[in-house]
């Protein structure tokens, strides 16, 4: 079981969100809910808030999890800037989250764009935003031992050095071996929410973009070979 919780789940999670953005590229493009014909001005702000407190959240957890110690948070400098980044950035992402899912989940012209998946999203969401604030203020998380640091931080790491280290969370505190399951379920089943294109759709324009310009001085070269000539 401890295998099956903490390698095979996030592996499978993994997987789905590999192949779910796959399916949604072919499928719609990510166009198909999020950008779809009733999108409106607060939809698109929803969608700069989420996008900017997602990535604020990310990038402090990301920090944290390689600046921490084995047994020992942040300190100094470093822990007052990540602390302002996660207060700045939760709330843009709650906000944002909640102008792009919930009118959808109310307003009788939309529902035909949402699907069951989408009802589960605020929840986990909510879910991992509660989680995330019961670790930080988790009252056995001392100077001389931070709990998330020993557990989930060490059993990521492994996951992506590819040697899993399921031990990290077998004996784990339950909220904590909630988090991680809540994290995995998240990851799952992203690309088939409506926010699948929030950073999909972006990624793709700069691709495009830098398909173009690389298109246009590949057929520059040549002309500047004849006028040399």
């Amino acid at each position: 079981m401890m295998y099956v919780l903490w390698v095979f789940l996030p592996g499978a999670a993994i997987a789905s969100c590999i192949a779910g953005h796959i399916w949604r590229y072919r499928t719609d493009r990510f166009l198909g809910y999020l950008y779809g014909p009733h999108t409106d001005r607060a939809q698109r702000f929803g969608s700069v808030a989420f996008r900017l407190g997602a990535v604020g959240m990310f990038t402090a957890r990301i920090a944290e999890v390689l600046l921490a110690g084995p047994h020992s948070r942040t300190s100094g400098t470093t822990h007052v800037m990540l602390s302002a980044l996660q207060i700045i950035a939760v709330p843009l992402a709650v906000i944002g989250a909640g102008i792009i899912l919930i009118p959808p989940l109310i307003a009788a012209e939309a529902k035909p764009r949402v699907t069951p998946i989408d009802r589960i999203t605020i929840p986990v969401l909510i879910a991992a935003l509660l989680s995330a604030v019961l670790i930080t203020f988790d009252p056995y998380s001392t100077d001389d031992r931070y709990r998330t640091a020993e557990t989930l931080f060490t059993w990521s790491r492994s996951l992506v050095g590819l040697h899993p280290n399921p031990g990290a969370m077998e004996h784990a505190p339950v909220i904590y071996q909630a988090r991680g399951l809540i994290l995995m379920l998240l990851i799952a089943i992203w690309p088939y929410t409506r926010l699948a294109g929030i950073f999909t759709i972006p990624l793709l324009r700069l691709l495009r973009r830098i398909g173009r310009v690389a298109q246009s001085w590949q057929l520059a070269v040549p002309r500047r070979l004849r006028h040399s000539v």
